[in-house]
């Protein structure tokens, strides 16, 4: 199954979508204008109901098949990053500070394309779900679509999803079946110690040097606390403090992220933070409050679903082009909570080299949109049959 003839007629007014797109990012759940786009095309393509105002900007679109069968869910994710573009395109970012530096333009056109495909033909017997998701990068609505109960509500099955690679080769899909990315937790602590004259240290109770002596402990959550064999992160990324040479301040603020791959971890390193952090503070006579705040959960594929996704995969682009193997990464994503709830995959579709996620001259490559399309479009006719 190469790429779908009827998909490949209609290449260029994917790449007009993607670019359009592309110039009106818009930041979380404020995905206004994308969503309206969104919704234009869809009414256009004919399919047969189109929800919005879900998770604040998000859309369902429901496409019905010949006859019955599950109901089999596709997500995008539309909102972009707060970066400022550096591509130089002519259809760059017209929103200063706002770029589509992950390829979510991309994934919206995919799926769009999926839905003009199957709108037209109707070549499957069930219900395909099409997943418009808004703050995927910041503020988790795949979180907020799930707690308001649109799997249920539409009574989809299974899901997918895919992401643009900028690591791989155009046309390749990289997926496994397990644990794909980490949770992403993050912790903030507030030490509270005394002001002092820096000539008198021992007239206060110094909060830099309790955050230093916390950062080691922290750090040593990774070297001595887990195994060996975790694979796990644990960054502290801020430490401030003071306001001059001369003075010893009251507080001290230390954030930071963590990182896993297994709820089991999670939850251990969860738990050993607000001892780390009494104990510190304690021994110096301070106290300090911690924020432990529990992000995306890890994302999880399922065995089966993800053999069959690369099945597809494979029949589409040739078993060359296909990693079912790949090891987990460390970064994290919010497909997680429709995986924590309904068996599915989430894949990585290759679109060749180039500057990498989240940098502000990434672009995502237009060639790349009929392949993905085409998969979504064939996984659909491959799992929901037409009985002749």
């Amino acid at each position: 199954m190469p790429i779908t003839n009827r998909i490949a007629e209609f290449a260029e007014d994917m790449k007009t979508w993607r670019r359009y797109l592309h110039q009106i990012p818009e930041l979380s759940f404020d995905t206004v204008q994308t969503a309206a786009f969104v919704a234009e095309r869809l009414a256009e393509f004919g399919v047969d109901e189109i929800h919005t105002g879900i998770a604040k900007n998000g859309i369902i679109a429901i496409i019905r098949g010949q006859g019955d069968g599950p109901v089999i869910g596709l997500r995008a994710d539309m909102d972009a990053l707060p970066i400022e573009e550096e591509t130089g395109a002519e259809y760059a970012s017209g929103n200063p500070g706002k770029m589509h530096a992950c390829g979510h333009d991309g994934h919206t056109t995919m799926l769009l394309g999926a839905a003009r495909y199957l709108a037209e033909t109707r070549n499957f017997a069930g219900t395909v779900a099409l997943i418009f998701q808004p703050a995927e990068e910041n503020g988790g609505g795949g979180q907020v679509m799930v707690n308001e109960g649109v799997l249920e509500r539409f009574s989809i099955s299974e899901v997918y999803a895919l992401h643009t690679a900028p690591d791989f080769s155009l046309g390749s899909f990289i997926t496994n079946p397990g644990t794909i990315m980490a949770s992403d937790d993050t912790f903030h602590i507030t030490i509270h110690g005394r002001g002092a004259h820096a000539a008198s240290p021992n007239e206060g109770i110094d909060p830099i040097a309790i955050g230093a002596q916390m950062v080691g402990a922290i750090n040593a959550i990774k070297s001595r606390m887990l195994s060996g064999l975790d694979d796990t992160v644990v960054s502290i990324t801020q430490f401030h403090s003071g306001s001059a040479d001369n003075i010893i301040p009251d507080t001290a603020f230390v954030g930071g992220t963590v990182r896993t791959l297994s709820v089991e971890t999670r939850k251990k390193i969860a738990d050993l933070f607000p001892r780390l952090v009494e104990g510190c503070a304690m021994s110096f006579g301070a106290t300090a409050t911690l924020n432990y705040i529990a992000g995306y959960p890890p994302t999880v594929n399922d065995r089966a679903k993800t053999a069959f996704a690369v099945d597809v995969a494979r029949r589409l682009v040739g078993d060359q082009q296909v990693i079912d193997d790949t090891p987990p990464e460390l970064g994290a994503e919010d497909f997680s909570y429709f995986l924590e709830k309904r068996p599915g995959s989430y894949l990585y579709l290759g679109q060749g080299k180039g500057p990498g996620l989240h940098h502000p001259k990434f672009d995502f490559n237009d060639e790349a949109a009929p392949i993905g399309a085409s998969f979504f479009a064939q996984l659909i006719e491959t799992a929901l049959p037409v009985r002749r």
